[in-house]
């Protein structure tokens, strides 16, 4: 089968049909086009997708990647990353493969469809100007033919006229004897064209039209046989990607399999566990008898006030108190909660007759100052610490984490321990690398001065002890959480023990009270006293073996300072007293004048002289 002797009279649909099939190729070459857009922009989308759900660097979120369900979704969240890397391999492989060679092809497949049918135009033209030809030669033949005719008949009409003279005759004659020979020239050059237009036709016909449609043919199975391998290639783009798209699913599944939901369950327990003990059991308080009480002059609760009072019955009295001293609590209690004052314009304090005075504030209770500490969160151990927990409701937090639990206290301690490890290790390395540097520069003077290494050395050096210090001080406080962690649940035992007995032997003295009172009646100020007793012995119990807070140096008055507030202390101008606690950026410092006179001054009114050693420990 050839188009040639097939369709030897169809050039004009043969051109149309194999512009239509280049059309084809075309509208194929812009399908996958559109494709690799597509998969360009899924993967995109995939990348976007995957990078919003991760979590952000040094966020609360990346801590919660510690439980296996996050890993396994971060993991999730990287292998969609590498699905959408796959996608765009295909996108690539497609273009390269597909959409560029295709663009190519269809650029020499026009080049040679406009070279064929250029040939085929230029034997149809050929053929056409040799019919041309033919069809003239023929005309001029058929005109010779009839004047001849004429010519001949105009002869013989003159010579058989009689009175035609003889050369009229014989110019006639000559006449049709030309045309005669006119009409032969014709016939001849007509019979030659014809033949000659035969001869091409034929030519046309069986050779040339022939080979120029064989050669469209060819071009045209060609295109057709190339837009089946693309499509196949097209498959065998997504075929090949398939493996790592299937490892990339392998990898979600394993994820999903490796979740621990007891290891996640652990980790939650670690994440907030705190270390404390339950509460034990509350007593019964018998409230069936009626007690009258009335409130003394002398009462820690102000009944104008209307505030509640202090209680201490009950076992959870001995979980709700603080482990601190009966000073050291009413110093808490009583210490200043305003700006110090300004110090005097003048140098002198008679400028000032009365001195300055401390920053005036409504005084509380006491039984509500004890209540609002005991219901305080969370509970705090100690009188540093509490500060610490006063300062923490401001937004300071302490250095030492200790508003922290326990437990929560020693991750954070060890956190800040092994970070302290890291900076020490980095300032050593680079200390190890100026002293080789300075050691080079000693061999060799020509490549840099020695001495100024010095100074970036001792530099290092510096923050390499000051980083040790600091190290010394947080593992210090980590042996202090690690010992009191497993040892002060017992003590919490024993001490809800004694305040058992010790509310119950409360109870017991309140009934005695009553019974021995003369009309019955259980007044105020004796049930205050007793508690207070016992509050008392409770405390200097607990404490005797406390140390007072050591000296950190010493202060100089500059001004007299009469301390009216709670919680502060008189000082004269010139006195010399002893600095147990600095300003703490409140600007109150902390002094002490004997062993048991404490309060506070501000800071401004004193000039501080620390111990380094002190300072440093």
């Amino acid at each position: 089968m050839s188009w040639g002797t097939e369709l030897w009279d169809q050039f004009d649909n043969l051109e149309k049909h194999t512009q239509w099939g280049i059309d084809i190729l075309e509208k194929y070459i812009k399908f996958v086009k559109e494709r690799t857009d597509i998969e360009l922009s899924y993967a995109k989308q995939l990348r976007n997708l995957s990078k919003k759900y991760q979590p952000k660097k040094n966020s609360k979120e990346e801590e919660e990647y510690k439980y296996t369900a996050c890993k396994a979704f971060l993991s999730t969240l990287n292998e969609m990353n590498d699905y959408a890397g796959q996608h765009e391999v295909i996108s690539e492989n497609m273009t390269s493969q597909i959409t560029v060679d295709l663009m190519r092809y269809v650029q020499e497949l026009k080049q040679e469809r406009k070279s064929n049918f250029h040939d085929g135009r230029k034997a149809q033209q050929h053929i056409e100007t040799c019919w041309k030809q033919l069809e003239s030669s023929k005309r001029r033949f058929e005109r010779d033919c009839k004047e001849a005719d004429r010519a001949q008949q105009y002869f013989e009409k003159m010579d058989a006229d009689i009175n035609v003279t003889k050369a009229d005759v014989e110019k006639a004659r000559q006449q049709a004897q030309l045309r005669h020979q006119m009409a032969e020239d014709s016939k001849a050059e007509y019979s030659s064209i014809l033949q000659r237009f035969n001869q091409e036709q034929w030519e046309y016909y069986h050779t040339h039209i022939p080979n120029i449609f064989q050669k469209i043919q060819e071009m045209e199975e060609r295109r057709i046989v190339r837009i089946g391998e693309s499509m196949k290639t097209y498959a065998e783009v997504d075929r090949q990607v398939i493996p790592i798209i299937g490892k990339c699913l392998d990898g979600i599944v394993k994820a999903a399999e490796s979740i621990d939901q007891k290891n996640d369950s652990q980790l939650v327990v670690e994440a907030y566990k705190s270390g404390f003990e339950p509460p034990g059991d509350i007593e019964f308080e018998d409230y069936t008898q009626p007690m009258k009480r009335t409130v003394s002059e002398n009462s820690l609760s102000s009944s104008k006030e209307g505030k509640p009072e202090l209680k201490f019955g009950g076992k959870s009295r001995g979980k709700l108190w603080p482990f601190i001293k009966k000073n050291k609590l009413v110093s808490l209690l009583t210490s200043p909660h305003q700006p110090p004052p300004p110090p005097p314009a003048s140098a002198s304090p008679s400028a000032v007759p009365n001195g300055p005075q401390s920053p005036k504030q409504q005084k509380e209770p006491l039984s509500h100052r004890f209540n609002e500490f005991m219901t305080s969160k969370p509970k705090i151990h100690c009188f540093r610490s509490l500060k610490r927990g006063l300062s923490l409701k401001l937004g300071a937090t302490p250095e030492d984490f200790s508003n922290l639990p326990p437990e929560q206290r020693r991750k954070k301690l060890q956190q800040k321990v092994d970070d302290l490890n890291k900076e020490i290790q980095k300032e050593t390395d680079q200390r190890d690398a100026i002293t080789k540097m300075k050691d080079v520069y000693l061999k060799n003077p020509q490549m840099g001065d020695p001495a100024s290494l010095d100074h970036k050395l001792a530099e290092v050096t510096q923050n390499i002890e000051r980083l040790r210090l600091e190290t010394q001080k947080f593992e210090a406080w980590l042996a202090e959480v690690e010992g009191r962690l497993p040892a002060r649940s017992e003590q919490a035992r024993r001490q809800s023990g004694m305040y058992d007995g010790q509310t119950h032997q409360t109870v017991t003295n309140c009934a005695q009270d009553r019974e021995s009172s003369p009309d019955g009646s259980y007044t105020e100020e004796q049930s205050q006293e007793s508690e207070l007793k016992v509050l008392a012995t409770d405390f200097d119990d607990e404490f005797d073996d406390e140390e007072p807070l050591p000296a950190i140096g010493t202060c100089k008055a500059l001004y007299t300072f009469e301390g009216q507030n709670e919680g502060t202390i008189s000082v004269v101008e010139g006195e010399m007293l002893s600095v147990i606690e600095e300003d703490k950026g409140d600007g109150w410092t902390r002094i002490r004048r004997n062993e048991d006179e404490e309060g506070y001054v501000p800071t401004s009114y004193v000039e501080v002289y620390l111990d380094k050693n002190a300072k440093g420990s």
